[in-house]
């Protein structure tokens, strides 16, 4: 009898996540020097590891026979002197998507539902899937979050809710205000989570998320080193929140989740900076150079807050093979619904070029 039989129900209907695909697997396919290829799908950055963490990181490279330190002590204790909260309300994960699944541990199962907005991160769906809460998903017609359907959306078994701001994959930001009225409308024992993973590279305007947690609110606050610093190799995020919540989140932790060398980058990203300026720098330039040759060209394009954006180019995933070939990775969008787009991570002004140049010649424009 087949092993299948004990499979979770839940986990066996999961369609995995699907990642940008890596320079080295498109060298092959095509016969391309990996040099020749630009990865502009993952949302990276393309200045590289931040240099004061890639020095630190160098410096600690002979202590790796040590374990981490489970806790993070130094890393949350510079995290509370920055940030003003206690060294109690952090929690560290293998990237900030690794917190999902201790939120979904906790909060998530059959008797319970999430809100998410149509075009959010897709994990999220993920992470309710595997844990079987039903997952109340509101249309979005500008293509981000629609907040007072979302919090009209909940029901009496909701209990999270998840707001990804900048939206990944649309770009789109919320404002202030807008947050305000939605958090005035949210019950008190509905968890909201708002995932920053763009907030220190964001183009426009992030709004206050942190004086909810100051004011007492069930709120969790994602943030990663992957995308501002650089670092997204080493797989280290955070979440801010409640003691009592992240003293929920600790039981769903494993130990040692977060590596050594992670820890120690982190530490060290947060005083770069100097690198946080030149990669937001780049990125405005990267948005600029981008949207004119979209206007040049007559395509339709989502302004974007984040490192990337979306372009209507009729056929996403034949766009998305044509440019691959030439040696542009970049994302097709129709595993979010959005099957005549493609998202394209800003690179350097070289990348953004040869992408360019790609692009006229996928679409004919």
């Amino acid at each position: 009898m087949s092993i299948a039989k004990w499979m979770n129900p839940d986990v066996a209907a999961i369609r995995p996540y699907e990642p940008g695909r890596p320079i080295e697997d498109v060298a092959r396919e095509h016969g391309l020097a990996p040099a020749e290829i630009c990865k502009l799908a993952s949302n990276e950055n393309p200045l590289g590891v931040s240099r004061l963490a890639l020095r630190a990181m160098k410096r600690a490279l002979p202590e790796m026979y040590l374990y981490p330190d489970g806790y993070g002590f130094e890393l949350r204790q510079k995290l509370a002197a920055r940030t003003g909260f206690a060294p109690g309300q952090f929690i560290f994960g293998s990237g900030s998507n690794e917190i999902l699944e201790f939120i979904g541990h906790c909060y998530m199962g059959r008797d319970r539902s999430i809100v998410c907005s149509q075009y959010a991160f897709v994990v999220y769906k993920l992470v309710a899937q595997m844990f079987g809460s039903r997952i109340l998903e509101v249309s979005a017609p500008t293509l981000g979050h629609d907040l007072p359907a979302m919090a009209k959306a909940i029901r009496p078994d909701t209990s999270i809710i998840f707001i990804c701001n900048p939206n990944n994959p649309t770009g789109t930001l919320v404002t202030d205000a807008q947050v305000a009225k939605f958090m005035a409308r949210v019950p008190e024992d509905v968890l909201v989570v708002f995932d920053e993973a763009y907030a220190e590279i964001c183009l426009g305007k992030m709004p206050d998320t942190s004086r909810y947690l100051r004011e007492g609110r069930n709120v969790l606050i994602l943030r990663t080193f992957s995308k501002a610093y650089g670092m997204a190799g080493m797989r280290v995020g955070y979440a801010m929140g409640p003691a009592e919540i992240i003293s929920a989140l600790e039981r769903a932790r494993q130990p040692f989740n977060v590596n050594r060398l992670a820890q120690t980058g982190a530490v060290a990203a947060l005083d770069d900076a100097g690198f946080l300026r030149r990669t937001r720098t780049l990125f405005r330039q990267g948005r600029e150079m981008i949207e004119a040759a979209c206007d040049e060209a007559g395509l339709e394009y989502q302004h974007s807050a984040a490192n990337f954006m979306l372009i209507k180019v009729g056929d996403g995933t034949r766009v998305t093979a044509g440019l691959t070939k030439r040696g542009v990775i970049v994302r097709p969008m129709g595993g979010y619904g959005l099957p005549s787009y493609i998202r394209v991570s800003y690179g350097t002004l070289a990348e953004n070029e040869k992408f360019i140049s790609a692009l006229r010649a996928e679409t004919g424009k």
